[in-house]
């Protein structure tokens, strides 16, 4: 018996077949349990002023969709994050990409570099609102600038990372500079940075909450601060902060799916391959993920499509849903939209015409 449970203590051992899953699903299992305990009968061991209970958390989400257009806030915070997101990518992957390759600009720029992830980016809230106003701009650019603090250290340290022998061979075969970039440094780069780019995603939602109680625009931030802590609802605080949990884990997924669909070569799709090589393997759960992120990506684009027309045609009479769920940043998903429909359209390029 000891010997079948014993890689339950190994150090650094590995969850093999179905048995992570169960582990999972006895860990919120038993963290619910415990929930219930603290916060059970008249007197709890936890005052619900402090600890509200399960049931009080479940019916707080009613009552945030009721009185506090839930879905409108969530989409106007997701619009921001995502926002933040590709500013700060647009600007931190060239910038770290001249730093990290040209002496010139590594010389000029390094110590900068080295010196701005000490700043701390709360204290800058008010020189941004004087750049930018209080509006929705001047939010995505604060949340652009935290993202890009940490985004822009990492490009050069990963441009550093580079192994040499992938150079070498490049230039044994007459790569011009521009070659030994596009074919080495390119791919290399950017299949680690999209896995810095997911760590991120926990610190963006931390400034996310801290820069949308400035102003009166609605968001998760605003909801907490206004509709659960100033009315007392602890609940409602609760519910509020597992939404953002949940969004955290389907934007990690998300990333998850755009590395295996950015770089495959990273993944181990046949089993028999040498374990030593250290390629990550598609599970089920994976497979599962894609097929429900593809279907996703055509009804999306479908909606997305009709939505626009409207915007422009207004078909559906005076009803604009990009007006009313993401205000003046539905600059966002337009931008996601183009930029779906400009890769799917080059993916069946290639498939079907260019072979």
């Amino acid at each position: 018996m000891a010997n079948n449970t014993s890689w339950l203590f190994d150090l650094r051992g590995e969850l093999k077949d179905n048995k992570g899953i169960v582990l999972g699903l006895l860990g919120l299992v038993l963290t619910l349990v415990i929930w219930v305990t603290l916060t059970y009968g008249i007197q709890p061991i936890l005052p619900r002023q402090t600890l509200p209970s399960p049931g009080r958390v479940l019916g707080a989400f009613g009552d945030l969709y009721r009185d506090n257009d839930l879905i409108q806030n969530i989409t106007l915070s997701l619009a921001l994050n995502y926002g933040g997101y590709i500013k700060a990518i647009l600007w931190g992957i060239p910038i770290g990409y001249l730093i990290g390759l040209i002496p010139m600009f590594r010389g000029l720029f390094q110590k900068q570099v080295d010196a701005i992830r000490f700043l701390p980016i709360t204290a800058l809230i008010g020189l941004f609102i004087i750049w930018f106003g209080i509006g929705s701009t001047m939010k995505i650019n604060f949340l652009a600038f935290g993202i890009f603090i940490y985004l822009l250290p990492t490009m050069i340290v990963r441009v550093d990372e580079v192994d040499d022998v992938y150079v070498k061979t490049v230039h044994t075969l007459g790569a011009s500079k521009f070659q030994t970039f596009y074919s080495v440094y390119l791919p290399s780069v950017l299949s680690k940075i999209i896995e810095d780019i997911r760590v991120l995603t926990a610190i963006s939602w931390t400034y996310i909450i801290v820069i949308e109680t400035t102003g009166s625009e609605g968001g998760l931030g605003q909801l907490i601060y206004s509709a659960a802590q100033r009315q007392g609802r602890v609940d409602k605080t609760f519910a509020l902060l597992i939404i953002i949990m949940l969004i955290g884990v389907f934007q990690d997924r998300m990333f998850a799916y755009l590395d295996r669909k950015f770089f495959p070569y990273k993944y181990q799709v046949n089993k028999s391959y040498d374990k030593d090589k250290n390629l990550k393997e598609i599970t089920l759960w994976s497979a599962i993920t894609d097929f429900m992120v593809t279907a996703f990506t055509y009804i999306f684009l479908g909606i997305y499509v009709l939505l626009a027309i409207n915007e422009v045609f207004g078909f559906l009479g005076e009803l604009k849903p990009f007006e009313y769920f993401f205000g003046e940043r539905q600059w966002v998903i337009h931008f996601m939209g183009a930029s779906i429909i400009l890769y799917q359209a080059y993916s069946l390029y290639k498939k079907y015409i260019s072979k």
